[in-house]
This record gives structure tokens, sequence and C-alpha cells, in this order.
């Protein structure tokens, strides 16, 4: 193998959180996801359209002095639910977690459709959306069985 494909292309972090196998373009739709925008004062490293035996193409995130929680991993496995996530301290992967989708997602957003029940604020239920289809990814509100806009979802996230 050549010298520049064996190369990083990010630097290794000291603390924080690496995201990786994320699908190709997905890594800006991941940053809105989990509230990571101008206003974040940690670094962030984003790589995109990274070759990948596995996917093809892929974009990794590289988040220093952060660590994601259970809440940021359910919103993410709505962009990215095959991603890896690694926790790493001290310069290595301390922890790795593990994304898990499944049949039902609950309290993370809210439904797009803006005249279903959940959006009344004298009914407190619970926001429920099922999955139809992990691939492609379909989710269909628990209420009005309205199917979800992807790109709408990072505005509703609760």
């Amino acid at each position: 193998m050549s010298q520049e494909h064996n190369m990083r292309r990010v630097t290794a972090i000291r603390n924080g959180t690496v995201i990786d196998h994320i699908p190709a373009g997905q890594s800006m739709r991941v940053l809105e996801m989990l509230g990571i925008n101008k206003g974040t004062s940690v670094p962030v490293s984003l790589v995109m359209n990274v070759p990948s035996k596995k996917m093809g193409t892929k974009d990794i995130i590289k988040v220093e002095d952060r660590e994601l929680n259970q809440n940021e991993l359910n919103r993410l496995a709505l962009v990215a639910p095959d991603a890896h996530v690694a926790i790493i301290r001290a310069y290595s992967v301390a922890e790795k977690l593990t994304i898990e989708l499944g049949e039902e997602i609950v309290n993370v957003v809210r439904c797009t459709f803006s005249n279903c029940i959940t959006s009344n604020l004298r009914e407190p239920l619970a926001h429920r959306l099922k999955v139809f289809s992990r691939s492609p990814l379909e989710l269909r509100c628990h209420y009005c069985g309205r199917p979800q806009d992807l790109d709408e979802l990072a505005n509703n996230v609760l």
C-alpha cells in the first residue's frame, strides 16, 4: 500500500468520542441531531467520503472532550443506525458503544406532522415513532400513522 493511503486524515484525540461508519454524506445531519453547531466550544473533526471496504465510502466525526450519552445514541440511530461509537480516554479506546434501533422510538423526536395529536400541549402523550423499514429507514408516527421526513426530524429533537 502507498504511504499516502496509510496516513491518518485527522489526528488522534486525547479524550472524547469518535463516530465511525456514518453513511457517506450524513455527517452534517448527525451533527445537527447531536446539537453540535457553531456554538459548540469543543473541537470537532469531520471527514466526509472516506474510502471504506465495508461501505464503499463513509463519514467520520471526532468530538473532543465530550462523551455521548444514551439519549444522544438514540438520536444517532435515526441517522446512522450502523455507526460505531468509541469513547476515547487518554488516547485509547475506553468503551465501544452500541447503537440500537428498536421497533419503536419513544421520546427522542416529535412527529413531523403539525396536526398530529402529539403537537397538542393539552395531550401529554409520549412521542412514539414506529420503525417500518430499516433500509431505507422509514418511520411512522404511532398516533397519526404519517411517514416521517428524516430531514425534518432533526428540527424535532426533544
